[in-house]
């Protein structure tokens, strides 16, 4: 990928449903995702729902940055703005098979046990589409939105829900805070990114 292809700009509201079906193909690998949604039709049904509404909120933010080439996708919510978790449960009771949503509750109280109380970026969704990855456009998009939380003093948070993503993460100044494993769901990193600047 050129330089170019990297370029971050934000996302327009209308551009929302092309960026979040780079998302739902961007997590149709991963770990957390495919145990809500095993099969791919559960997958395709329930998945673009559950990412628009746990960080669908950054379009509305002006927080949603995306790459030009169209293949990277990073939704953030800046310090102050919070997840709203009644949406996700009604989506999740709806659309994820019963036997899994108690592991998969006790899974979201644990990230919330260690989401920060004080004001931080909080990188709720960042994906790249199979197909482009391995160009550094997860690192171009996760490397803009930080040099903003420098510019502010402000710390950085996340959640890894992929083994393989946690190296990128700790290039770019991510420390682990620990695990979450319930059970058999795949293991989650919260990671956090000291204020800097």
């Amino acid at each position: 990928m050129t330089d170019a292809a990297n370029e971050i700009s934000k996302i327009a509201t209308s551009d929302q449903d092309a960026a979040l079906k780079t998302v739902m193909l961007a997590f149709s690998g991963d770990p957390a995702a495919r145990t809500m949604y095993p099969d791919a039709v559960g997958y395709l049904a329930g998945f673009p729902g559950f990412a628009e509404r746990f960080g669908g909120k950054a379009f509305e933010l002006g927080t949603a940055y995306g790459t030009a080439c169209g293949g990277g996708v990073a939704l953030w919510l800046p310090p102050g703005e919070h997840v709203d978790q009644d949406p996700i449960e009604r989506h999740m009771m709806a659309t994820v098979d019963p036997e899994r949503l108690e592991e998969m509750g006790a899974g979201m109280a644990d990230m919330a046990a260690y989401h920060p109380e004080e004001p931080h970026w909080y990188l709720a969704v960042l994906g790249v589409d199979p197909g482009k990855q391995g160009k550094g456009l997860g690192g171009a998009l996760l490397a803009h939105t930080l040099a903003q939380a420098d510019a502010e003093g402000m710390p950085a948070y996340l959640e890894s829900s992929n083994p393989r993503n946690v190296s990128l993460y700790l290039r770019y100044g991510f420390e682990p805070l620990g695990t979450i494993d319930i059970g058999g769901q795949p293991i989650m990193t919260p990671m956090l990114r000291p204020a800097r600047g």
